[in-house]
């Protein structure tokens, strides 16, 4: 099963890399459905001049979106950093089921980090989370991300 979550996260950070091309932070996402990439995202929070597209939000759209339903209650998201306080509350809204990400997020980060909604025992819904699959790839795009911009 590693194999598969390598290659799910692999996925996610070809849209990472889009982002980063893009000039946008380098976070993409990817919702896998019955073994299947089902929808894609990638933060584009600058070209939508929209603070609510980032990378999570736009896969679980397309995901509800091609399932033609509100819920993900059998779907995974693989995405490169750990979700902010509002993907990780989408998540929890979708009843997604597992949450795979590659590098924790110190300075926001709401599935452990910083805070933890994504498994808030007063929610009505609880989220299977691994984190650090691939990790050091995950971070090290954002990290060159930021590098660059502080040039």
């Amino acid at each position: 099963m590693l194999k598969k979550h390598i290659e799910f996260m692999q996925e996610a950070l070809k849209e990472a890399e889009k982002a980063f091309s893009e000039d946008e932070v380098p976070i993409g996402a990817v919702v896998v459905y019955k073994g299947k990439i089902i929808s894609r995202g990638h933060n584009q929070v600058e070209l939508l001049k929209d603070p609510t597209a980032h990378a999570e939000m736009l896969a679980l759209t397309a995901a509800c979106n091609y399932l033609n339903a509100k819920w993900l209650s059998e779907a995974s998201l693989y995405v490169t950093i750990e979700p902010c306080s509002m993907c990780a509350g989408a998540l929890v809204l979708s009843r997604i089921k597992n949450l795979y990400f590659g590098t924790a997020d110190p300075k926001a980060g709401a599935c452990g980090s910083v805070i933890n909604i994504i498994n808030n025992k007063k929610l009505n819904h609880r989220i299977k989370v691994k984190s650090g699959i691939l990790e050091a790839q995950c971070s090290s795009l954002l990290k060159e991300f930021f590098k660059k911009k502080r040039k």
